[in-house]
Parts: structure tokens; C-alpha cells; sequence
């Protein structure tokens, strides 16, 4: 059972690793030094980078789903579960709720701006992505502080 148990945590941790990391490279990493480019070769790279990234995310996201519920269940279940814990999966929805609206609504929208050659269009789109993503890596770094520090806090 420790084994299984130390399994999961080790898929919620990449998991984490991927989708927060991925953020952290992205907007200061990536945005910054794509920003050099001009537009009609910034937004395409942009579009296609966050296209990868996606499918990376969404594949994190669904395993600290899964995974977090099994440590979880596996720990006596929510009834059971600290305060921080409680608190991971509240922020955690909140930032997969994010991420459905980037993913959903703000992404294919940037795709079609930068498919018609709608700059301004792809570049508004993308600014608002930038913006979420903030919010989610400013979520996420605050999941992995409640994560590791939370039970000695709270």
C-alpha cells in the first residue's frame, strides 16, 4: 500500500511539476523573448508552443486530479483530510476552472485570429491568456506553499 500510495504522490507531483513549471517558463521565459519577434511571427510561434504546451496541461491536469483524490481516499477521505489539504483542492479546481477557459474558449479563439491573419485580433487573445496564466502560476505557487508548509501553518 506504501508503494501505491507513494505512486500517486509521484504522478501529483509531475503533474505539478509539468503545468506550474510550463507556466513559469512560458510567461517569463518564452512570452519575453518571443516578444522580440515581430507580430505576423510572434503570434503563430505563440499559438503553436501554447498548442504543445495544452496538450501537456491537460494531461497534468487530469492526473493530479486522479491522483490527488486517490491520496485522498486512500488517507480516510475528505472527512479526514487537514485544513491544507482542503485548501489544495479548492485552489486547484479554481485554477483547472482557468484552465478550461483558456483551454475552451480563449485558445481556439487566438488559433482562429492567427488563422485569418487577424493580428490585433490574436494579440488580444493572447493577452488574455498571458493574464490568466499569471493568475493560475500566482495560484499554483501558492498551492505548493500550502502543500508543503500549510499543515505547520494552519
Amino acid at each position: 500500500m506504501r508503494l501505491f500510495y507513494t505512486a500517486l504522490l509521484l504522478v501529483h507531483l509531475l503533474g505539478v511539476l509539468v503545468w506550474v513549471g510550463g507556466m513559469f517558463l512560458m510567461h517569463y521565459v518564452v512570452r519575453p523573448a518571443a516578444a522580440q519577434l515581430a507580430p505576423a511571427q510572434r503570434l503563430p510561434l505563440l499559438a503553436a508552443v501554447l498548442g504543445r504546451f495544452f496538450f501537456w496541461v491537460s494531461i497534468s491536469v487530469v492526473a493530479i486530479l486522479a491522483s490527488g483524490l486517490g491520496l485522498i481516499l486512500g488517507a480516510g477521505g475528505f472527512r479526514n483530510a487537514h485544513l491544507s489539504v482542503h485548501l489544495m483542492v479548492a485552489i486547484g479546481l479554481g485554477m483547472m476552472a482557468i484552465y478550461l477557459q483558456i483551454r475552451l474558449v480563449l485558445y481556439p479563439r487566438l488559433r482562429r485570429a492567427v488563422s485569418s491573419n487577424d493580428l490585433a485580433g490574436a494579440a488580444q487573445q493572447l493577452d488574455a491568456i498571458r493574464q490568466r496564466v499569471a493568475i493560475n502560476l500566482a495560484l499554483g505557487v501558492l498551492t505548493i506553499a500550502v502543500a508543503t508548509i500549510g499543515r505547520a501553518l494552519l
